[in-house]
Parts: C-alpha cells; structure tokens; sequence
C-alpha cells in the first residue's frame, strides 16, 4: 500500500465515521454518473484516482470545471490529495 493510498484510505475511514461522505458517491463507476463537483471529489479522494485522468488537480472536468472548485470541495470535506 503506498502512502498516498494509505493516506485516502484514512480520510476515508474518517469521513465515514463523521457520516460527512455518501457511501453510495463512491460507489458511482464514472464521471458521468455524478451530479456534482462535490460528489467528484468526494470518490477520487476516496481513492478513486481515475477520476483525474489527465492528473491536472481536476477529477471529472465535465462537472468541476477549475481547479479552485476543487481545492474549495476538497477542503469541506478534509481531503489533501
């Protein structure tokens, strides 16, 4: 396991015991499926690293559209990827 995954999988553990991540965001296989940026950033810091293909800083460029809304979903939800 490598530290960056270690790491997703701590916040994680985390947001599941905080009830502040939807189980079901992370269950959703493509960016498409998502309704929001939020849900985005919730399954790649989930460890669903396939969400930022091109490994700019932005999962699912079809819904998150820079990569300020990304930084800002990703610090209410405590995910430092």
């Amino acid at each position: 396991m490598t530290h960056r995954h270690a790491f997703a999988t701590l916040i994680l553990a985390a947001a599941l015991s905080l009830g502040t991540l939807n189980v079901v965001n992370a269950e959703k296989r493509y960016c498409k499926e998502m309704e929001s940026c939020a849900e985005a950033v919730e399954s790649w810091c989930s460890g669903h690293s396939d969400r930022d293909r091109d490994g700019d800083g932005i999962p699912c460029e079809n819904i998150c559209r820079s990569r300020q809304q990304t930084l800002a979903e990703q610090a209410l939800i405590g995910c430092t990827l």
